[in-house]
């Protein structure tokens, strides 16, 4: 096995490969699963992060790509639908120095769950979260979920789907995400770069990664991954890089008032920047539909920001100064107490009331 570079006399770190990062589960997702390819991008990304696998830890909730944390060779938790990213905080928050991700689908996240992605990613919290957009519920069998498009039919909507579909991209550039991006199952290479700088970004950091359920939503994306098609449907968003799409980059895009319209290449002579002077154009090219307008894929925002661990390890830091280390049986003792069973007194000496309640 390939080894690290030693520091000061000391053992070689081993270099990790992909199949380290590989469990020794069975991969249980519907063979022609867009799973296996963001599983498979992962793995791949985990050995350039440079972390001792005992470090890191994917939590996810409930769906298809819930089985994700069986599948890493690290420390993982399956928790309960739509919590993952409450899980995930409380983790982060109590041993920061973990790597954390959160791995959700469109019903898990965006249905019970839209509210606990919400909060993590405005506050900022320092984990990375990947969504699976497959437009559909799967593990249930082909109920419409959050992202389904108006009109589709279902098991759960016969006559067509009446409601009007959540973007996660705009969830996630609304609350104020400091990482959001969006790649595509079977992009591989470019699947792969996204996760990487994502998992490299200090703070929350939100992708959407547009997957095909084969049993009960095949070709939801089509449009973006057949090849006779999808470089005259997809816009590659490239940083310091003009808003340019199509096979021969004939087409591009401008800023017209409050939105973009579709124009020659030549025209669409502005830079595209995913810092935070482009929050308004961020947010307009991930409201943009198709056909009328083409799928953006990339970064859209990518900003630096204190983390909220950040703020809590500085607020405990400050108390203490002011106030000592504190003693959290001193804190115990401080309120009314009595003793149970007995003769009921309390006894007054605080040494003999320690020991009580140690025992």
């Amino acid at each position: 096995m390939a080894t690290g570079t030693a520091t000061n006399g000391a053992t070689p770190t081993p270099k990790l490969s992909r199949k380290d990062f590989a469990s020794d589960q069975d991969v249980r997702w519907c063979p022609g699963c867009g799973d296996y390819a963001i599983l498979a991008q992962m793995q791949k990304i985990m050995p350039e992060l440079n972390i001792p696998k005992e470090n890191i830890v994917f939590v996810s909730g409930i769906g298809c790509s819930s089985r994700f944390p069986y599948y890493m060779n690290t420390y993982g938790i399956h928790s309960i639908h739509g919590r993952a990213p409450t899980l995930a905080s409380g983790l982060k928050l109590s041993n920061p120095g973990l790597k954390v991700f959160v791995i959700t689908g469109d019903g898990d996240a965006l249905s019970i769950g839209g509210n606990h992605l919400l909060h993590v990613l405005r506050r900022n919290i320092n984990i990375t979260v990947v969504l699976f957009n497959n437009r559909i519920y799967g593990l249930t069998k082909g109920q419409y979920s959050p992202t389904s498009l108006t009109g589709h039919v279902t098991k759960s909507s016969p006559l067509g789907s009446i409601e009007q579909p959540l973007n996660p991209l705009s969830v996630a550039l609304a609350a104020e995400a400091t990482f959001v991006a969006r790649s595509i199952d079977v992009e591989t290479k470019h699947l792969q770069d996204t996760l990487l700088q994502a998992a490299q970004h200090q703070g929350a950091a939100f992708i959407e990664v547009l997957q095909n359920c084969n049993i009960f939503n095949d070709g939801a994306w089509h449009h973006v991954t057949k090849d006779e098609n999808k470089e005259d449907n997809l816009l590659r968003l490239e940083a310091g890089q003009p808003l340019v799409f199509g096979k021969d980059k004939q087409k591009g895009l401008r800023v017209n008032g409050l939105g973009l319209e579709v124009v020659s290449a030549a025209e669409a002579t502005e830079p595209f920047h995913p810092g935070e002077r482009s929050g308004a154009l961020a947010y307009a090219l991930s409201r943009m539909e198709f056909p009328d307008f083409p799928v953006p894929i990339g970064v859209f925002r990518q900003v630096s920001k204190p983390t909220y661990e950040e703020g809590i390890e500085a607020q405990v830091a400050f108390a203490k100064s002011k106030k000592g280390d504190g003693d959290l049986l001193d804190l115990y003792l401080s309120s009314d107490i009595w003793k149970v069973g007995g003769d009921g007194k309390v006894p007054e000496d605080r040494e003999v009331l320690k020991g009580l309640v140690r025992s």
